[in-house]
């Protein structure tokens, strides 16, 4: 008994536990894991149905930018140890009719004419279903899932080899319709029957019709549009245009050592002087679209078949832009930025040596670098010093075509010989340090035997002045080439005086004497722009006499005193009397000196006097003995020009803010002067101001110290040959990256410079963009200029970032470029075009080291008006003899001998449903209208792709 309760017991326990681990409902319709996963699809549905656009969007849909405003949702689920997904497609605004030709549609919305819709398929490498039981059942579940949830969507599953683009669908139209979907694709050897629009509509036909009909000569109302797409052909593969390997530079050989005549696209282009640029507008694709239209027999559709593009109610065009382009060049473009790249690399390497020459040679200590970098032969070298200085051209200005803000950038104007040194370096080999090293040796050796032969320096201007506002190199250039021309003049000044003493030796003593006078007087002609002192004047009595009667003055009213004369007082160097100023201590008349221009002086110079006035502190008389030359020079003119005249009168002349006036009316009332001398406001009274009547002012002893002499007999303020010299001196032992910093900012202004010399018509955004760069470049190369860089400094890197912006306005202004040069006489539309590719492009155009890829696609197609055809019909060209053989023409509706690379036609049939309200209302057909039958087929002469969709009545 006892052990039989036990059992009992036991029995009972395990009841208990068996129970409360199966104790819950068992719902017995869903017997099979085929109706589970019905049931889970149904769930997924029911959550998108009930959340709506609004909230699906709000919950993460991810937005197909290649598609306008379609986004998707996706969910994952599991079926038979296989995993599946689901996703459900939809528009952020779902109402209205679907459009037939938007760009913007997904490959399923043209294919079979819907609006929103699902696909299932499997997790797989290939993404479709092999097995058609599997994608049957596939189908049957999505469909019963759906019409559970009373829902109208159309469901797709992906079937056979993905390259088919096959699909199998259902959509469920209420409870009386049911619409069934097919795609397939046809890859090669599609009948000839396929290949023409006759055939088409036939086998659209015979979807709907009986078999027995003659298609040809029965009549159905069906609705008919079709868009063609023609493309031109490529540039690069047009026999008539030609060209050679993009990225070839003009400094480069030819490896087949053959000259070539093939043309360039960019030939007229400012930057094809430097490199060929890789086209990035290979061609363009024009899109003609024919509106629905009924068409109720095939003799119809062949007539059409025949009719021009140019019977199309609209045309649409795109460019095919190179991948480079679109997907970012990755270092493989050639082109102004790729080379400012290496001579960023360059300035970098430049701090490992003291003297440019420990760059030339690869044998140095520590140079394991420099051993892998190539110089070209000297031949090349040879040829680029040909350029800069033996075919160079003498200049006048550097101010016309200049860019209003290329001056902020602290560089070397374009045209001059600096400027086209680093542009020349740009393409010296590979641009490294040591190439670079090897072209400035020989240029300075080119500007040594310049100075050397008094030639003057090519690409300079020879206005005799210094431009502060560009790098010191140009500005020491500047200094040598104005050393050069003082030189020349001293040279013929030479010649001349060696004729003018073999002519004289038969003349006379006296008439020697006189003719070295002459000489002399001719002097001023060459220092002070032809202008001369033209009399010499002994007689001061008699000059001053006729120089008051000028003035009005009787000469009764003269000083006896003025009518001495005297033999030392001859006046020299006049330039012309002073309008109403008079020497103080006689009655003559002020006369304005020739003087010497003031000593020509580079950036360094005035930063050494800065200096020097910066220690021994803001003192007049030093300040005055830094301008001791100077003011010596125009004293001693001053005093040949006015022989009476004193230290106050040079004050008044030279300095009238040190010369404080006194009221003249007081002056008289004091004096008691009478009223005649009053009415000539003369004397003029007044007094030196405190620092010229401080004793031991220098100015003061400068002037008792100086004799008389006019500037044509000084000593010259400019020394030519000590200048000259310290300019090579400074040329020669220019340290590495001192040079390396001025070239790289010349570098980038001389680029920039010769960019904006492109045409490129009236893009606005190109302009500004142009603008923005130049400012972005005057603010960035700034740190240059304070010379405090290091190998290790942030500032290279800052560089980089501004080769990479350069980078990107380059590829924009040889886009722009190339649009105006292909639709030069169709300006809206490249305008349109451009502005399109602008916003495109603007997400990419960061400044990061690392090329910003964004994924998304330019596919903007832009309206051509109808005066505008001429001139698109003109891109295709009519295919040469050589083009013509390589394919059959197949299809019709050809664009001058071109025939459509595309072939898109859409059939439809409608029924009317009037009072049928079990059926669903069909997206994109009217309130009382079906459509039973759609096909849409797609294709060429080699490959078909069919889409048909058909309602049914279940």
């Amino acid at each position: 008994m006892a052990s039989s309760s036990n059992c009992k017991a036991e029995i009972d326990a395990d009841d208990e536990v068996l129970e409360e681990s199966i104790e819950h409902f068992d719902d017995f319709t869903l017997a099979s894991s085929w109706e589970r996963f019905i049931s889970e699809i149904e769930a997924v549905c029911r959550l998108w149905m009930a959340d709506g656009p609004k909230n699906l969007l709000e919950k993460g849909a991810v937005l197909l930018e290649s598609y306008g405003n379609l986004y998707k949702v996706k969910s994952e689920m599991k079926y038979a140890m296989k995993s599946y997904f689901m996703e459900y497609y939809f528009e952020s605004n779902p109402m209205g009719k679907a459009a037939e030709w938007n760009f913007n549609l997904h490959d399923l919305q043209l294919c079979f004419g819907v609006k929103e819709f699902l696909v299932i398929a499997p997790q797989s490498a290939s993404g479709v279903v092999l097995d058609a039981p599997e994608a049957s059942k596939l189908l049957s579940a999505i469909a019963i899932a759906l019409s559970n949830c009373s829902s109208l969507w159309p469901a797709f599953v992906p079937v056979h080899d993905p390259s088919r683009k096959a699909y199998i669908g259902i959509q469920n139209l209420g409870t009386v319709f049911t619409r069934r979907f097919e795609a397939d694709r046809i890859g090669s050897q599609v009948p000839i029957k396929l290949m023409h629009l006759e055939g088409l509509y036939e086998i659209f036909v015979s979807k709907f019709a009986y078999s027995t009909l003659d298609l040809s000569i029965h009549v159905f109302k069906v609705q008919f549009s079709m868009r063609l797409t023609y493309r031109t052909i490529a540039y690069e593969d047009d026999d008539d245009i030609k060209g050679t390997d993009a990225g070839v530079t003009k400094s480069g050989d030819n490896p087949n050592g053959e000259a070539s005549n093939r043309t360039q696209w960019d030939d007229d282009c400012s930057w094809s002087e430097w490199y060929y640029a890789e086209d990035p507008v290979r061609g363009f694709e024009l899109i003609a679209i024919w509106s629905e239209k009924i068409v109720e027999s095939s003799m119809e559709m062949a007539e059409l078949e025949n009719s021009s593009p140019h019977e199309a109610e609209k045309w649409f065009i795109t460019p095919n832009f190179s991948p480079n382009v679109l997907e970012g060049s990755k270092g493989k473009r050639i082109g102004f930025s790729s080379q400012l790249h290496l001579v960023v690399d360059a300035l970098e390497m430049s701090f490992e040596a003291q003297f440019i020459e420990d760059f030339v040679s690869a044998e140095n200590p520590g140079s394991d670098n420099l051993k892998s970098m190539v110089i070209p032969s000297p031949t090349v070298i040879d040829r680029v010093m040909r350029e800069l200085f033996h075919d160079g051209v003498q200049l006048t200005d550097f101010i016309d075509g200049e860019h209003k803000t290329s001056r902020a950038i602290k560089g070397a104007p374009l045209e001059s010989l600096f400027a086209q040194f680093c542009l020349h370096s740009l393409w010296f080999g590979n641009c490294n340090i040591r190439a670079i090293a090897v072209l400035w040796v020989e240029f300075v050796r080119e500007v040594r035997w310049c100075w050397e032969e008094s030639q003057p320096l090519p690409r300079m201007l020879m206005n005799g002045t210094i431009d502060l506002s560009t790098c010191l190199v140009n500005q020491k250039l500047q200094m040598l080439a104005i050393c050069i021309e003082k030189k020349q003049q001293w040279n013929e000044d030479f010649q001349d005086c060696l004729g003018s003493e073999d002519h004289s030796d038969s003349m006379t003593e006296d008439e020697s004497v006189a003719g070295d006078d002459s000489d002399t007087m001719h002097k001023p002609s060459e220092n002070f722009s032809g202008k001369v002192d033209s009399f010499s004047i002994a007689d001061d009595s008699h000059s001053c006499g006729r120089t008051i009667a000028r003035e009005g003055k009787k000469t009764e009213d003269l000083s006896p005193r003025d009518d001495k004369k005297s033999s030392e007082n001859t006046r020299r160097g006049s330039a012309g009397i002073i309008d109403s100023m008079m020497l103080l201590k006689s009655y003559q008349s002020m006369h304005a000196p020739y003087t010497q221009e003031a000593p020509l002086m580079t950036e360094d110079m005035h930063e050494e006097r800065l200096q020097a006035v910066e220690a021994f502190g803001d003192s007049f008389n030093f300040s005055a003995q830094l301008e001791k030359e100077i003011l010596t020079s125009d004293m001693s003119a001053f005093k040949a020009a006015n022989p009476d005249a004193v230290f106050e009168d040079f004050i008044r002349w030279h300095s009238p803010g040190d010369w404080e006036e006194v009221d003249l009316e007081d002056s008289v009332s004091q004096s008691g002067v009478g009223i005649e001398k009053s009415k000539d406001n003369w004397p003029p009274r007044g007094r030196l101001s405190k620092r010229m009547s401080e004793k031991g002012n220098l100015w003061r002893e400068i002037w008792d110290s100086v004799s008389a002499l006019p500037a044509s007999e000084q000593k010259p303020l400019l020394d030519p040959n000590r200048e000259g010299e310290k300019v090579l001196h400074y040329l020669e032992t220019l340290r590495p990256h001192q040079l390396l910093e001025q070239m790289v900012s010349t570098a980038f202004r001389a680029a920039v410079d010769t960019l904006n010399q492109t045409s490129y018509g009236d893009l606005k955004q190109m302009g500004t963009k142009m603008d923005q760069l130049y400012l972005t470049l005057a603010s960035g190369l700034k740190p240059l200029q304070v010379n405090r860089l290091s190998a290790d400094s942030e500032t290279i890197n800052d560089l980089r970032r501004l080769c990479i912006v350069f980078e990107h306005v380059e590829n924009l202004l040889t886009i722009a470029a190339s649009l105006h040069r292909k639709i030069l006489r169709a300006p809206r539309l490249s305008k349109e075009i451009f502005d399109d590719f602008y916003n495109f492009y603007s997400p990419r155009m960061g400044t990061g080291l690392t090329d910003d890829v964004v994924h998304k696609e330019h596919n903007v197609k832009v309206e051509v008006r109808n005066q505008e055809r001429t001139v698109v019909s003109n891109m295709f060209s009519p295919p040469t003899a050589n083009q013509s053989w390589r394919k059959v023409l197949s299809m019709g509706n050809l664009l001058n001998g071109h025939e459509p690379i595309l072939r898109e036609i859409i059939f439809t049939l409608c029924d009317e449903v009037n009072g049928n309200h079990y059926a669903g209302r069909d997206a994109g057909s009217s309130q009382n209208e079906l459509k039973s039958y759609r096909m849409y087929t797609c294709g060429t002469s080699n490959d078909l792709r069919v889409a048909l969709s058909v309602v049914s009545c279940d």
